[in-house]
């Protein structure tokens, strides 16, 4: 293996994509990772404020009550699969008293903040990885499992949330060590990869499409070629590995030998486009409650826009009956050029509803509407357009929107919304029969403690 990290080493400086993969030396090469991973966490979040539902089966559904997205390990033994629809498997969990909970966005989105501010206590460089995922490099004074325990209790301290902790000497292995985590009892829910006595046997148990990086496609190519799991992917030519998967294939192949290639992302990468879109909870044909729906995802990405503090030149609006189901069908998309780049909600609405009124067909049922912010820039390197907004006005809007911003963030979002007119109800809004309290972002909702 040292020979290999040396041979690599001594190639010539690439950047990223290029050829050779992109190696870490000194420090960087002898850091150790930690993935952290919030156990079945929507469910979790749910359990943190109902303490009923613990060790019973629980399921998580997707945006208006679709399928299965998120499973305790009871409703796992049950036999219900990711990804079911739930009307599938509606008899199962009535029959078992599995509880159903409808995605609740805002309570997830912030109890992911919570975890992550919490493991930011604990090493000075950290990726967020995904809503219930996050990289760390680990402390280097400690022993890496004393460490990764201490981090696990604090966020079950701190949150209520169970985390699993996989640590290896790269980012691909740490993954595989923090499945072991969650898939071995007396693991106690911290694995380290590199002090484990027979990480070959691990590697075995990994099935090939569930390395980090493979992919579907290229799982399957791998299985034909008799490469079937991690253990098997790690001693593949690597010549081969280069024709047939690329340098990315081949920095994956690295990264199980232990040579790393892949750093800790301190700095999200730039945002290249915001999307805001849901499918209705029945057909819309109503050109008021379209307008009233995309009127609220654009509320939604101009929000998302200000928090980051970037502007958009471009926004793209589209509606779409679907391929499938009776009536006629109708996919339309409008790209429009902003005149100067814009963050403010009205002036978003304004131009997206006046797109929706070029694409909208009469008698047609639609079934899903959004907005696509894109050209993106940060809000401190715009240079104002000669015949745009007075200064004036402009700072006007700029402050009655971080007005807007700092009540909805205080009382909870949609507490101060842009109303379009309409006389017709809101059928078009997601079902979520089965909705939890928004506990932590809405006051309404806190939740009553009774002695």
């Amino acid at each position: 293996m040292r020979s290999a990290a040396l041979k690599w080493r001594n190639t010539a400086t690439c950047i990223s994509g290029g050829w050779p993969p992109v190696l870490f030396t000194g420090s960087e090469q002898s850091a150790r990772f930690a993935l952290v991973d919030c156990n079945n966490f929507y469910v979790s979040c749910e359990r943190v404020f109902d303490p009923s539902l613990a060790a019973r089966p629980v399921v998580v559904l997707s945006n208006n009550d679709g399928c299965v997205i998120a499973r305790s390990d009871e409703a796992k033994q049950l036999g219900i699969s990711m990804g079911t629809p739930f009307f599938k498997c509606r008899e199962l969990i009535s029959h078992h008293g599995v509880r159903v909970f409808s995605s609740n966005y805002a309570l997830y989105g912030d109890m992911s903040a919570r975890v992550m501010e919490t493991l930011r206590r604990f090493s000075p460089r950290m990726e967020e990885y995904s809503i219930d995922e996050a990289f760390l490099a680990c402390a280097q004074r400690e022993n890496p499992a004393d460490w990764a325990r201490r981090v696990r209790s604090q966020v079950a301290r701190c949150t209520g949330i169970p985390v699993s902790i996989g640590i290896a000497s790269t980012k691909t292995l740490a993954k595989i060590a923090a499945r072991a985590a969650k898939k071995q009892p007396d693991a106690g829910g911290v694995f380290d990869l590199d002090g484990c006595a027979d990480s070959e046997r691990v590697l075995e148990s990994v099935a090939v499409a569930d390395v980090w990086g493979v992919g579907r496609r290229y799982a399957e190519l791998l299985r034909r070629s008799g490469i079937i799991t991690a253990r098997d992917l790690k001693g593949a030519d690597e010549g081969w590995v280069r024709r047939h998967m690329t340098v990315q294939g081949l920095r994956t192949v690295l990264e199980l030998r232990g040579v790393s290639c892949l750093g800790v992302e301190d700095v999200a990468p730039a945002l290249r486009s915001i999307l805001s879109s849901r499918s209705f909870g029945s057909p819309v044909d109503d050109p008021a409650r379209l307008r009233e729906a995309l009127a609220e995802y654009i509320s939604t990405a101009a929000a998302k826009l200000r928090s980051r503090s970037l502007l958009t030149a471009v926004m793209q609006v589209f509606i779409t009956t679907g391929a499938h189901g009776p009536g006629p069908h109708h996919s339309a998309a409008l790209t429009l050029s902003l005149p100067q780049p814009l963050s403010s909600t009205p002036e978003l609405i304004r131009h997206g509803l006046a797109g929706l009124e070029r694409l909208y067909r009469r008698g047609v049922r639609y079934r899903k509407t959004g907005v696509m912010l894109t050209a993106l820039q940060k809000e401190r390197a715009h240079q104002p357009v000669l015949f745009g907004c007075a200064p004036a006005a402009d700072e006007r809007s700029r402050r009655f929107m971080e007005a807007v911003d700092a009540i909805n963030a205080r009382w909870g979002r949609g507490a101060v919304s842009f109303a379009v007119p309409s006389r017709a109800a809101r059928a078009w809004r997601m079902q979520r029969r089965f909705m939890s309290g928004r506990y932590t972002t809405c006051w309404s909702e806190l939740p009553k403690a009774r002695a």
